[in-house]
């Protein structure tokens, strides 16, 4: 049996058995990404998208997922594929390979790199670790959009690679990372950490009855404000999906007024989805 280093979850996994995240695998030698280099979702995407508005803006960036997730958000906005296991239709791609797809777009799509996105990237971290030291010695980009929900450890060893960083930031307070399988303490540190070392953006989606609360939204430009006010925020709309459909989208007035409060604390408040 083989403890998970990656995830604050350690999931203890025998030879064969597969981790909670559906995509980490005991090999028998080591636990490691059963996803490497499994594609799902690739595009060329504005920088905008990540969302990441103060990061090389105007340019696209090459954006691919995989499968698999370390969270069970019941509102998963890519659900198709963060709940997916290795089942899923995918195309295998070498970190060779995906580096030279970045090259071609960047002359002819002012393409800065490879975003790994869709779903939670940390699950692919071998391939995502491979694909990022090719790009930094090339000068190209690497940034993650990802839930924040990684250990320390295997943090702070990628981060050298990684130039940009948009972590999801569910809600303030832990009862909401309670329902969704995770830890708002883990999540912070990782923005803290980051922000250390690369450009981070947090994207906060608002869940009618769930995390919309105004003190919520007060306390968490707080916190964001004291790590740095210009640290970008995104207050994202939710819209009906997955296992939630019995309420409707978030009012865009709610949007608004939350967007406004954070900007007391923050130099940076966009609103998304609207």
């Amino acid at each position: 049996m083989k403890t998970c280093e990656i995830f604050p979850h350690h999931c203890r996994l025998e030879v064969g058995e597969i981790g909670k995240c559906r995509a980490r695998i005991n090999d028998g030698e080591k636990i490691t990404a059963l996803n490497y280099g499994e594609i799902t979702s690739i595009a060329v995407d504005p920088i905008e998208k990540k969302p990441l508005h103060r990061f090389f803006p105007g340019t696209n960036i090459l954006s691919v997922g995989s499968y698999g997730c370390n969270l069970n958000c019941p509102f998963c906005q890519n659900f198709e594929i963060s709940m997916a296991d290795k089942n899923f239709p995918t195309r295998k791609i070498s970190p060779v390979e995906l580096v030279n797809l970045a090259l071609k777009f960047y002359y002819s799509h002012n393409n800065i790199g490879v975003a790994f996105t869709y779903n939670e990237p940390f699950i692919s971290y071998e391939f995502v670790y491979d694909t990022s030291h090719i790009l930094k010695n090339i000068g190209l980009k690497s940034v993650l959009v990802t839930n924040g929900t990684v250990a320390p450890a295997a943090l702070k060893k990628i981060l050298p690679l990684i130039d940009a960083m948009n972590i999801d930031l569910k809600g303030f307070s832990q009862e909401i990372y309670d329902y969704l399988g995770g830890d708002l303490e883990t999540v912070k540190n990782t923005i803290q950490t980051a922000a250390q070392s690369c450009h981070v953006e947090v994207t906060t989606l608002i869940v009618p009855n769930m995390n919309d609360s105004e003190k919520d939204m007060l306390e968490e430009s707080k916190w964001l404000a004291s790590i740095s006010e210009e640290i970008p925020l995104h207050v994202s709309r939710f819209f009906p999906r997955y296992k939630v459909t019995d309420r409707p989208p978030t009012e865009i007035k709610k949007i608004y007024r939350l967007a406004e409060i954070a900007r007391q604390n923050l130099k940076y408040v966009y609103t998304g989805n609207c």
